[in-house]
């Protein structure tokens, strides 16, 4: 199956890409794409950001269908306390 991968802000920056392509077999879920973008992309954070299958934020364990949308959001911080 094929996910496609958003990346946001830092995300972006670091890895150079705004999206990718990835080839995933049946029944993987988001832990198990995040560990093959790891390896792919060595500038992704030890700690993974929020994930949001097909705009719904999700955790690790989410399995991913065919052509799902996998946005990588990474924190946000800033502002007056």
């Amino acid at each position: 199956m094929t996910i496609r991968v958003l990346f946001f802000a830092y995300l972006r920056e670091r890895c150079g890409v705004r999206e990718v392509d990835i080839e995933l077999p049946e029944g993987a879920s988001v832990a198990g794409l995040w560990q093959r973008l790891v390896a792919r992309f060595p500038a992704l954070p030890a700690d993974p950001p929020k994930f949001a299958v097909n705009r719904v934020y999700v955790d690790k364990g989410h399995p991913l269908h065919d052509n799902d949308e996998l946005a990588l959001i990474p924190p946000v911080s800033g502002g007056n306390q």
